[in-house]
């Protein structure tokens, strides 16, 4: 049986955006936006208080997707506490393609593990990893969570990832709209096949992506254009796509952010950054999100 800190515990996590144009379900950044989240073990029950975006919306009940997290994690650390109360302070928009579920299962996770006495010994840094990848379908949002920075993610067996700082000029500029998507529709909209030429399009351009965020950003226009999977999810996200091909013929490289709505354009340099920040619709929400290099840790 485990034996349980009394608390109370909190971790921050950051917003990610996925796929970046041609790195789909592999590629992500971690952006300095965060959602706190604080868990302590009381005698019985589950409470909840959420607040910020999402609030009047999620469950508070054992559906919450941060109680799932961690009831799993419990649960692979071999046993539960009699209660739980937990507290969310949520900043990260719901359903907009920053990966605010992602953030929601490595909170889950590290919570539980930091309120378990051994946790950090007997769930290590890789087995976080591949149990939020377990609990999110796909590695390429919980990698950058977790770990900050750029990550490309990927699974032989169980989730993998590298990390990389991104390059300092890159300056990250989300547009979140005034409105959400659905991941699963965006996901239902891609087709079993795609002519190979745009897969081996989409192949050359991921790599050249690694290398402009990584040290030449001068590419990031050209590393950045997609034909593998934005596209195909127009129909979910009209204005979305418009404002890309914009923002493209503008000469600035845009793209979704995750499965979407929200438009991430990689600007190059503070100027740039401002440009396009001015250049969104009215209704929509323009902010510069630095990359957080540190990923989701607990607060001490």
């Amino acid at each position: 049986m485990s034996e349980f800190v009394l608390g109370p515990v909190q971790v921050r996590v950051p917003a990610t955006s996925a796929n970046l144009g041609p790195g789909f379900d592999a590629l992500g950044i971690a952006l300095t936006l965060h959602d706190a989240v604080t868990a302590r073990v009381i005698d019985s029950g589950l409470t909840i208080d959420v607040h910020g975006e999402g609030g009047a919306l999620v469950a508070r009940d054992e559906s919450h997707l941060v109680v799932r997290a961690m009831r799993r994690t419990f649960a692979v650390l071999g046993g539960e506490p009699a209660g739980l109360a937990l507290e969310c302070h949520n900043r990260i928009p719901h359903s907009r393609g920053l990966g605010s579920s992602a953030a929601a299962v490595v909170a889950g996770i590290l919570l539980a593990r930091a309120l378990v006495a051994d946790g950090s010994v007997r769930l290590p840094a890789g087995e976080v990893l591949a149990l939020a990848s377990d609990l999110e379908g796909h590695p390429d949002n919980v990698a950058p969570c977790l770990l900050g920075g750029l990550t490309i993610a990927w699974v032989q067996g169980t989730a993998r990832a590298v990390r990389r700082d991104l390059d300092p000029a890159i300056v990250p500029v989300a547009l979140v709209p005034p409105f959400t998507a659905s991941t699963e529709l965006a996901r239902g909209l891609l087709p079993d096949t795609v002519p190979h030429g745009d897969a081996a399009f989409a192949a050359g351009r991921a790599a050249l992506l690694v290398a402009a965020l990584t040290g030449t950003p001068q590419a990031l226009f050209d590393a950045t254009e997609d034909r593998l999977h934005q596209s195909y999810r127009e129909p979910a996200m009209p204005d979305s796509l418009r404002l890309v091909r914009d923002l493209r013929a503008g000469g600035y490289a845009a793209v979704i952010s995750g499965a979407g709505p929200t438009v991430l354009v990689l600007a190059r340099g503070d100027v740039e950054a401002a440009e396009v920040a001015a250049a969104g619709p009215p209704d929509w929400t323009a902010t510069v999100l630095p990359v957080d290099a540190a990923g989701a840790h607990v607060v001490d």
